[in-house]
């Protein structure tokens, strides 16, 4: 059972209720200075080259240590003077695109000589508390709450230095102050430590799906079948009724797309055709498009066609190369993507769970540097197994059999990661408010 302190008294906040009655409440400003950064990313001649600590610096980390690689900008003696990372010290984000990313709080662990506190961030220097235990107050439920009532915006939120100076701080002696932090860092360390067990649980989970489908679609699933070689380096044997057969024999059509001028408005706007691009590709059914493109643009571009339900899309370019999707509208595409179209000789989702499986091979098989790209010319000589029909059949049943039983461990696995979270902040709420007693 949870110790209690002997006696409390109301906090006079709502949203806290009941504080130890040897507890104080003082805003912000009493206690700490805010000041809101002016720092930008953007280097400017005769200021001093300083190291950067930004907002995904620190929406990332809880703790800012010279383990992360901050970026190179530029700033003037007085913001340095200002802004240089001191041991103790809150960084918090004071804009974004949503209102739950505000106020999300780092603690400086060490003093820097050549960092700074960047743009989109509000710099705290605690004065009459303890850092350590600030950054915890920060991390409460009743402070994230007050942050989504203060925020303004529409399609960005932002937080103002008065936001930061009103808040109303829950403050017990320096002595507790340590206490609870100290107990707090144990038990987060701990928590942190169960969930990132559960997500590397998820990787396993998710890398014997793969395995799963790889085997099924290049060796079956019947047991004790002759044999033979496949003449594919990296598939080795197959089953000796299989053939192999590259990828243009498999399809009756396989084609690629356009992207219509940007900023033609009459190619856009009031568009209700859809228009598939390599971002809209997630390894599934393609249920919608985020773009949409008019008839005129179809009219203007004979390269743009509407390809069918039950097409399979890979991406051909860049960081999303090899990325599938099984197309359940009817869509154009852009240039990024190929088309499969009405296969000739298999099922639909065994060439779909094929070339799922097969995903790295196919980026083998690319050019370019930090850009890897491949074309419609190259996949068409990609090798791909022949089963008879109604094994094939067997084998995609067979998949998503196996395939329903893993995802259903990870749904579980990621439920019991939310619970983690969901434990995690509500103790550092009910310790930080005097709820919880951690000292004697």
């Amino acid at each position: 059972m949870s110790k209690k302190y002997p006696k409390y008294k109301p906090s006079n906040i709502d949203w806290i209720g009941d504080i130890p009655e040897h507890w104080d409440v003082k805003r912000l400003k009493y206690v700490a200075t805010a000041s809101p950064s002016n720092i930008d990313k953007k280097s400017k001649e005769n200021e001093d080259t300083i190291f950067l600590c930004n907002y995904v610096d620190v929406y990332k980390n809880d703790f800012i240590t010279d383990e992360i690689e901050f970026m190179k900008a530029t700033a003037s003696k007085a913001q340095i003077e200002k802004f240089t990372l001191k041991k103790g010290d809150i960084i918090a984000t004071k804009d974004s695109e949503s209102a739950n990313d505000i106020g999300i709080a780092a603690l400086v662990k060490q003093d820097f000589e050549d960092v700074v506190c960047g743009y989109h961030l509000t710099y705290i220097k605690p004065e009459k508390l303890l850092g350590e235990y600030l950054f915890r107050q920060f991390q409460s439920e009743y402070i994230k709450r007050k942050f989504e009532t203060l925020a303004n915006g529409v399609t960005r939120y932002a937080l103002g230095v008065d936001a930061f100076n009103c808040l109303n701080l829950v403050l017990p002696p320096e002595e507790e102050q340590i206490a609870i932090a100290n107990y707090l860092d144990k038990k987060t360390q701990e928590i942190d430590q169960l969930i990132d067990d559960k997500k590397q649980l998820i990787q396993l989970f998710e890398e014997e799906k793969k395995v799963v489908i790889s085997l099924a679609v290049s060796k079956g699933i019947s047991q004790n079948v002759a044999v033979k070689e496949s003449g594919i380096d990296w598939m080795g044997l197959i089953p000796k009724h299989w053939d192999i057969k590259k990828l243009n024999w498999c399809f009756s059509n396989i084609g690629s797309g356009t992207t219509p001028k940007s900023g033609e408005e009459e190619y856009y706007f009031n568009g209700y055709i859809n228009w598939l691009l390599t971002g809209d590709l997630n390894d599934g059914e393609i249920i919608e498009t985020t773009k949409k493109i008019t008839d005129k643009a179809i009219k203007d571009y004979s390269s743009l066609k509407i390809y069918p339900v039950d097409s399979i899309v890979i991406a051909m370019y860049g960081a999303t190369i090899g990325k599938l999707g099984l197309l359940k509208i009817e869509t154009t595409v852009n240039q990024a993507c190929c088309v499969m179209s009405n296969p000739l000789h298999h099922t639909t989702m065994f060439l779909f769970y094929y070339l799922l499986a097969v995903r790295q091979e196919i980026i083998n098989m690319s050019y370019g540097g930090g850009q890897p790209n491949i074309s419609q010319e190259i996949l068409k000589t990609l090798k791909i197994t022949v089963p008879p029909l109604d094994e094939q059949e067997k084998i995609v049943n067979h998949i998503e059999l196996e395939s329903r039983r893993i995802d259903s461990k990870i749904e579980k696995t990621k439920k019991l990661i939310d619970l983690l979270i969901e434990y995690r902040s509500a103790l550092i709420s009910e310790v930080v408010t005097g709820k919880v007693k951690v000292i004697d």
